[in-house]
């Protein structure tokens, strides 16, 4: 099995030691992306709807530099601070996946990395 490492400039740069996304055989795998600017690294959005559709789209554009697409994303696992905002980013999630959306699970955690409200992580398949 053949593994790759995933970087782009169209997501924020890793801070810590781990890659923003690691492609090994047909599976694309992504590190939790959080609601950064990837040009300013600072938190994008004040509720957690904002900062979900900030997260989504970080995830998706290393998902997209590995040559796949949200169309192939068999699994996606949000983390929430407030599991009352989850009708709300339900809302968001709709519009980056539409008919056929992956499995997913959302976990309501105490803590996420810079106090942000959501942390988006995606597992993509190529066939």
């Amino acid at each position: 099995m053949t593994r790759r490492t995933i970087a782009t400039d169209r997501a924020p740069g890793a801070i810590g030691p781990y890659s923003q996304g690691v492609k090994a055989g047909g599976f694309l795998f992504t590190a939790g992306q959080i609601p950064l600017d990837p040009a300013t690294m600072q938190v994008v959005g004040e509720t957690a709807p904002d900062q979900a559709r900030q997260a989504l789209a970080n995830a998706r554009a290393i998902v997209e530099a590995g040559g796949l697409g949200l169309g192939d994303v068999v699994k996606v696992t949000v983390f929430i601070r407030d599991m009352g905002e989850f009708a709300a980013i339900n809302e968001v999630y709709k519009t980056f996946f539409g008919e056929n959306p992956p499995a997913r699970s959302v976990v309501e955690v105490s803590r996420l990395p810079k106090d942000v409200l959501v942390e988006v992580e995606m597992i993509a398949y190529s066939g």
